[in-house]
């Protein structure tokens, strides 16, 4: 019998436990069902595509489903402080279940890679929001290029109709002072919930503002409902949505209805469109087809990327600490929470992101492009 066998059988006998070698733990919490699946599954895929090897050392991912639930998100992330003693965690897929995560991550001191968009998952900057950071771009970025679009077309009033929640109300807290510092009017605020079935009541006060563009604030498949009342009560002019519909269950499911639609989103879904100047072009090319290669033609979409990047950023961070700090520790948590803070021109399907201490999403002003729908399909705008 060999000698490290009788080690083996000793401490076995002994009731001692062997050494393992660390590993790196990554808690994800996705909304793979409900009524933010839309966004939960293309994340959930992303992460199947995320290396198992950072850094010369393992890497596990534990994917729970919050069912687009903030109260199961929550307890998806104490079970992975708690039960699985995870080093980071990345989520959830909406703004307000990732509004409910903030102050677990202070508390635990676990930084997280928030896949909502709202600007106040971030700021304002507090003991709790230091450990949080997020993927997609912050409202303000996005309502910036989406009023510069209405500036030059010549719109001058916009309706809102948007999610009564954290993302809507964080989008509308953006978008209204630009809008009106950029001498657009708001002539109309409506908002509507997730799980509604009508939303007539508010598109008929919109229709008789009688506004040049209209502006939903939704997520998913559920923000096909306020454009499709819209067209049915023969609206003509501009709708504009956010990124929180760039998917193509959105376009499934809204058909015609969605034609025209404009957004100011991240490049990745028009990849191939993007002329060679763009910074996002390369690394947006080559997850779309990676993506592709494993969940089929045309699956490519913007949470898929918002999981990606956020995968890009946390491995960026990880091969900074790795060599000096060991993974399962406070002081390895605090260590990868100041190298995320601390990353530099990652490349990422979005552009390049920089974090810095009062900036937790770390995307250029400019990074947003403007697409449409048309033919079924989304494509730069003209």
């Amino acid at each position: 019998m060999s000698i490290s066998r009788n080690i083996i059988l000793a401490a076995l006998a002994m009731g001692l436990s062997l050494p393992v070698s660390a590993q790196v733990k990554v808690g994800v919490t996705v909304s793979a069902t409900g009524p933010a699946a839309s966004l939960g599954i293309p994340e959930r895929n992303a992460i199947e595509l995320a290396p198992r090897e950072i850094g010369g050392q393992q890497v596990e991912y534990i994917v729970l489903d919050d069912r687009s639930d903030p109260t199961a998100g929550r307890r998806n992330f104490d079970r992975f402080v708690n039960e699985h003693e995870v080093d980071v965690v990345i989520g959830s897929s909406t703004s307000p279940i990732s509004m409910a995560l903030v102050e677990a991550a202070g508390r635990s001191k676990t930084p997280m890679i928030s896949l909502g968009a709202a600007a106040a998952i971030i700021h304002p900057m507090d003991d709790n929001r230091r450990w949080v950071f997020k993927t997609p771009y912050n409202d303000s970025t996005t309502a910036a290029s989406t009023i510069e679009h209405m500036r030059q077309t010549g719109i001058e009033s916009v309706a809102t109709l948007a999610f009564n929640d954290a993302y809507g109300e964080s989008w509308v807290n953006e978008f209204t002072p630009l809008a009106e510092a950029a001498g657009i009017d708001v002539v109309e605020n409506q908002k509507f919930s997730r799980t509604d079935t009508s939303v007539t009541a508010q598109v008929l006060r919109i229709a008789s503002a009688r506004p040049d563009a209209v502006l939903i604030v939704a997520s998913g498949t559920p923000g096909v409902l306020p454009q499709a009342s819209l067209v049915e009560r023969g609206y003509q002019g501009a709708v504009y949505q956010t990124t929180g519909v760039v998917n193509n269950d959105f376009i499934r499911v809204g058909g015609q209805a969605v034609e025209g639609t404009l957004i100011a989103a991240a490049p990745l879904v028009v990849a191939n469109q993007l002329p060679d100047s763009n910074p996002a072009k390369e690394v947006a090319q080559q997850f779309s087809m990676e993506y592709e290669a494993e969940f089929g033609d045309g699956a490519t979409n913007a949470f898929a990327g918002y999981a990606w990047d956020a995968v890009l950023i946390m491995q960026a961070a990880l091969e900074k600490v790795l060599a000096d700090h060991e993974p399962g520790s406070e002081q390895f948590r605090t260590a990868l929470r100041d190298a995320i803070e601390g990353t530099e021109n990652v490349p990422t399907t979005a552009g390049p992101n920089t974090m810095a201490p009062d900036d937790h999403n770390g995307y250029s002003k400019d990074a947003p492009v403007m697409i449409t729908i048309r033919d079924g399909k989304f494509t730069l705008a003209d």
